[in-house]
């Protein structure tokens, strides 16, 4: 399986952090060693001094699918999941200054939570409220109907250049609000009313 995370999907992100709105999704990968394993706490990696959380709808692929139309996307998922994409945001600002990939800034070991998955129906998916707290206090609270580009656009851009295959997870964007991370912090992921995870950083 494969993790595929889109960049700068929500506009008052691309604001806060003083990024160029992209004309297209910004695509890049994750290892699948990148997923922290559950009831696992996140541990800062000491290559940086500054990470931070970024709270992100996922998508979970369910079928293999190539050169997918939008009007049928749905069918290639039947779940939609909460997860944090954790970037070095350190390591990214030099990557960038240089022109170089993101990868070491994004796809770390465990730099990717996957939280739980719930069937898509339970929701509607072009009005999504999620939400992140750091201890207790709400830092990010997004909508789907923010998203530049909705989750049936990002399936079928994403498999004009990758083949989907069963079990691949797409990180949709995330919205506002992302910030640092430091010891003891606990991460709670809410999609609607329920707490996708539940994350202690160390």
């Amino acid at each position: 399986m494969k993790i595929i995370c889109i960049g700068r999907n929500y506009a008052k992100h691309i604001e806060e952090l003083e990024n160029e709105r992209p004309e297209h999704p910004v695509v890049f990968l994750k290892p699948d060693s990148a997923i922290l394993p559950r009831k696992n706490p996140f541990f800062i990696p000491p290559f940086s001094d500054d990470i931070h959380y970024e709270v992100e709808v996922l998508v979970k692929i369910n079928k293999v699918g190539k050169h997918i139309s939008e009007k049928f996307a749905p069918k290639y998922y039947d779940e939609i999941g909460l997860g944090i994409d954790f970037t070095a945001r350190d390591v990214q600002e030099k990557c960038k200054e240089k022109g170089l990939p993101w990868e070491k800034a994004k796809a770390f070991d465990g730099s990717a939570v996957v939280g739980e998955f719930y069937p898509k129906e339970q929701f509607d998916l072009e009005n999504l409220k999620f939400q992140l707290t750091k201890n207790n206090v709400l830092v990010q609270d997004g909508n789907t109907n923010e998203m530049l580009w909705k989750m049936d656009a990002l399936i079928s851009y994403v498999s004009q250049y990758f083949t989907l295959k069963k079990g691949d997870i797409i990180f949709t964007g995330t919205p506002a609000g992302v910030g640092r991370v430091v010891e003891n912090d606990v991460l709670v992921g809410i999609i609607e009313d329920k707490e996708a995870f539940n994350i202690r950083v160390k």
